[in-house]
C-alpha cells in the first residue's frame, strides 16, 4: 500500500499558472504535500495536464522533478467503474465524470491523499479516500 499524495491536475496548473484565484492555495499544499510524503501523478491527470502544453517536453520540464509517475491500478479501475454507475443510478449526468472518478479511485486504492480542487462526487462510495480541498 503506498502512501503519500496523488495531486490532481487543477491544483498544478494553479501553480504552473500562478491562478490569482487559487495559486497560492494550491501551491502551499502542494508544498505541504512534498514535506508529508511522495507526490505523484497518473496518466489521466498527465493527459489533463498536457492541455495547456504544446510539446510533451514543456510539459516535462513544467512538472517538478520530485513528482512520481504511477501507472493506474486495475484495482482502481473497477472501483471508478462501480463509482460511475452509482453515479448515474443517483441520476448523475452522463458526461464524463468516469477520469474524476478514476483518480479518486487510485488514490483510495493505493492509500493515497487527493489533492484537489474539486471534490469528488459521492464521496459515501469511497470512504477510505483522504481528501484534501478547499471545500
Amino acid at each position: 500500500m503506498a502512501f503519500g499524495t496523488l495531486v490532481d491536475s487543477n491544483v498544478l496548473l494553479d501553480v504552473f499558472s500562478d491562478d490569482p484565484r487559487w495559486g497560492s492555495w494550491s501551491a502551499v499544499h502542494l508544498a505541504h504535500a512534498f514535506d508529508v510524503g511522495p507526490v505523484a501523478i497518473n496518466p489521466l491527470i498527465f493527459a489533463e495536464l498536457s492541455l495547456g502544453f504544446d510539446r510533451i517536453e514543456a510539459l516535462e520540464e513544467a512538472l517538478p522533478n520530485r513528482i512520481e509517475r504511477e501507472d493506474l491500478p486495475w484495482e482502481a479501475a473497477f472501483l471508478a467503474g462501480r463509482c460511475f454507475l452509482q453515479h448515474r443510478r443517483r441520476g448523475g449526468v452522463r458526461r464524463s465524470p468516469l477520469p474524476d472518478f478514476y483518480i479518486a479511485a487510485h488514490a483510495a486504492t493505493t492509500g493515497r491523499a487527493l489533492l484537489t480542487r474539486d471534490r469528488p462526487r459521492h464521496l459515501d462510495l469511497l470512504p477510505t479516500l483522504d481528501v484534501i480541498s478547499p471545500d
